[in-house]
């Protein structure tokens, strides 16, 4: 099969975008099922997944380069073609440019564009001749160059620049756009961190381990269920923010937490392994259907302490009022902050956004009086906007007297009872957390 040999990987691709641009599907879904309807090897697959993430990380940056070297009016699949053949010469180092242009011309005619195969020939071998010395893309220092060299919407470089500075905004958007790896979390309930890294070292799997928290471990890549003792529930997937955040609500043995918010259940695996699986953890969350992911991840991790139910975070329930040592609330939110995995979060309409703020500040207001004296309400969110985060916490101490914000450290630095994880300092998703106390 010669340079044609992931060929379907590339079909595979360029259907993923399709159901994304016609359809608006989340690219994990349809890169999961695109694997799954051409059977795809692992090595396809891998390829099928960057190749669909790396276009929508860095579309606005191919689309400059195409139209710099096409004056045609191109059709949408058309565009998403040339895309998958311009991400490969500008990004992807090991596939030869010779192939990356070939194989390109094939899919053209595959999707029965033969007549425009001329095109897409033309346009990625400019591309390609003048890869190593293309013409820069003007504005350097402004909002519009940012938008354009990361593919991002222009208000989004705005509020970043506006917030943090140009130099802050930069490395963030450039973070979004690196190829995003594995985290796990080792099952210290199964095993320990140290016989799981030897279990990766006997697969040869590369890895990393943070300092400080125990059986948290960074894989280049891969898909979770091949890891060893995947299916003996040896790990769980999680970001480190995440973890951390958990570890920053310090759950006990013995105590009573409410998962408010709790699909896919990350966090409630974290406490309940925190907890040495003793106490209980009710999770919570108004999707009955992903609760039973919940269930069937806590069976797999042989944790039982954990019960779940359908409710709205939003809504008063006169039976959980002052109950729980801990309640965690991960609430809804933009997910500005998992861009970076969720390439296509990127392109939310801005005002479909403005109404978050408010149900986050009523899932707050109605989760702290499930919290007893002394207990603790963790208040969380997967973005990075103030609005959502400091304000909506700010808010809630102006009404809410009877708690306080309680310090923290992350990494080693003193915080005042909120942070926010960012990718660029961080090297986690995007990430927001509040610890609150009920005062005595």
């Amino acid at each position: 099969m010669g340079e044609t040999a992931n060929c379907g990987a590339r079909y595979a691709a360029l259907m993923c975008l399709e159901r994304y641009r016609r359809d608006g599907a989340w690219s994990g879904a349809g890169i999961d099922g695109m694997i799954k309807k051409y059977g795809l090897d692992r090595r396809d697959a891998a390829l099928t997944a960057r190749l669909c993430l790396g276009v929508l990380q860095n579309s606005s940056f191919c689309d400059y380069y195409i139209d710099l070297y096409s004056s045609t009016k191109l059709e949408p699949k058309l565009r998403d073609i040339l895309r998958l053949g311009a991400y490969q010469l500008l990004f992807m180092d090991k596939i030869p440019h010779r192939a990356a242009v070939s194989e390109s011309v094939a899919l053209c005619k595959a999707c029965g564009y033969a007549r425009a195969s001329g095109l897409v020939n033309a346009v990625l071998r400019r591309i390609s001749e003048n890869s190593q010395d293309l013409p820069e893309i003007p504005g350097r220092g402004g909002t519009d160059y940012l938008s354009l060299r990361y593919s991002h919407p222009r208000w989004l470089a705005e509020y970043l620049v506006d917030k943090k500075g140009y130099d802050f905004a930069e490395a963030f958007l450039q973070a979004n756009n690196r190829p995003s790896k594995l985290t796990i979390q080792v099952n210290r309930l199964k095993v320990s961190s140290e016989d799981y890294i030897r279990a990766l070292d006997r697969r040869g799997l590369s890895h990393r381990e943070f300092q400080g928290l125990s059986g948290c471990l960074e894989l280049e890549g891969g898909n979770a269920p091949e890891l060893p003792g995947f299916e003996e529930g040896l790990f769980y997937v999680q970001d480190r923010a995440a973890r951390l955040a958990v570890e920053i609500a310090a759950p006990r043995p013995g105590m009573d937490v409410l998962d408010a918010c709790a699909c896919p259940g990350g966090k409630s695996f974290a406490a309940a392994i925190a907890m040495e699986n003793k106490g209980s953890i009710l999770a919570r969350d108004i999707h009955e259907k992903k609760l039973r992911l919940v269930e069937q991840g806590a069976g797999r991790l042989g944790i039982d302490i954990i019960s779940t139910a359908c409710a709205d975070a939003r809504e008063p329930e006169e039976g959980l009022r002052g109950r729980f040592d801990l309640v965690i609330g991960d609430v809804p939110c933009s997910g500005f902050g998992v861009i970076g995995k969720k390439p296509e979060i990127r392109y939310k309409d801005r005002e479909s956004l403005r109404a978050l703020p408010g149900i986050q500040g009523a899932i707050l207001q109605n989760l702290a009086d499930f919290v007893k004296p002394g207990g603790v309400l963790l208040y969380s969110t997967c973005t990075i906007f103030e609005e959502e985060n400091e304000a909506v916490v700010t808010e809630f101490l102006k009404s809410r007297k009877d708690f306080r914000l309680e310090p923290f450290s992350v990494n080693g630095r003193e915080c005042a009872g909120m942070y926010t994880f960012w990718p660029n300092v961080d090297g986690t998703d995007g990430f927001f957390a509040a610890k609150l106390v009920r005062k005595n």
